[in-house]
């Protein structure tokens, strides 16, 4: 299928490692001129140089913290000048989840809140307010929101309200952008295998007493018995953000290989 997304112009923040690495490189295979953003600049650059030697595209990195209303506004326009416009916006800049322990009730405090809400809600807020009126102009324009799993599922406290935040940050950016050309979705990965994979793997195995491969087993209890790849996420965010995905706005889709028992309608 062509996704029709030769040509588009997108914005992919957190995009110097996993899921987010993983999209801008399919976005730049499917013929998107890409702006990878990050806070880390060595890492972001090399990237950019691996994806963009990779694909043959057109990936830039830029330099974004959404944790700050001025970088974000730095950060876009400056993707905007080298693209000439930005058509696709990927959220996904946030702290990680599942590869340390989260912190139980009594270890939670104010700053790890503020610091994750900050980052990833308000972060994604503030990338959607500075790209919605160069969609808007356009007519047209899909922004991806990555949330997660621990938006339907105990565990971490500060990782389910921050993503149950992004769902309803999504719902309502929907409504009221969907009349200007712009559709809005959320994707929610499960624990998604990415470099930072072996080391969780490793964790687990230690902290239980078991083998790596039966500790991976554990991790990947899902319908299909596996961790998903990045690049299968990455897959389900480029239809997204395609024009293909016109019928769809406002809502969500699961992407962590399939939740055993409860349903969702």
């Amino acid at each position: 299928m062509d996704l029709q997304l030769n040509g588009k112009r997108a914005l992919v923040t957190g995009g110097s490692r996993g899921i987010g690495k993983a999209v801008a490189r399919v976005l730049a295979e499917e013929g998107c001129a890409v702006a990878v953003a990050a806070r880390g600049v060595e890492a972001l650059e090399a990237t950019a140089t691996e994806l963009a030697g990779r694909t043959g595209g057109t990936v830039l990195p830029v330099v974004g913290d959404t944790g700050s209303a001025e970088s974000v506004e730095a950060m876009v326009a400056q993707a905007a000048g080298a693209l000439g416009g930005v058509d696709i916006l990927v959220n996904n800049a946030a702290k990680p989840l599942g590869q340390s322990a989260p912190p139980k009730l009594a270890d939670i405090t104010a700053e790890l809140f503020w610091e994750d809400m900050n980052v990833k809600v308000l972060g994604y807020l503030r990338c959607a307010q500075a790209v919605a009126p160069l969609m808007a102009r356009s007519g047209w324009g899909h922004i991806v929101n990555i949330s997660g799993l621990g938006a339907r599922t105990t565990g971490s406290a500060i990782g389910s309200m921050r993503n149950v935040s992004v769902a309803a940050l999504t719902k309502n950016l929907a409504d009221e952008l969907g009349p200007k050309g712009i559709n809005v979705t959320v994707v929610h990965p499960g624990l998604t295998r990415t470099e930072a994979t072996p080391a969780v793997i490793a964790r687990v195995a230690e902290a239980q007493g078991i083998s790596e491969a039966d500790a991976e087993a554990r991790l990947g209890s899902n319908a299909i018995r596996r961790l998903v790849d990045a690049e299968e996420v990455a897959w389900v965010v480029a239809f997204l953000a395609s024009p293909r995905s016109a019928a769809v706005t406002g809502d969500a889709v699961v992407c962590g290989g399939g939740q055993p028992g409860p349903i969702y309608y």
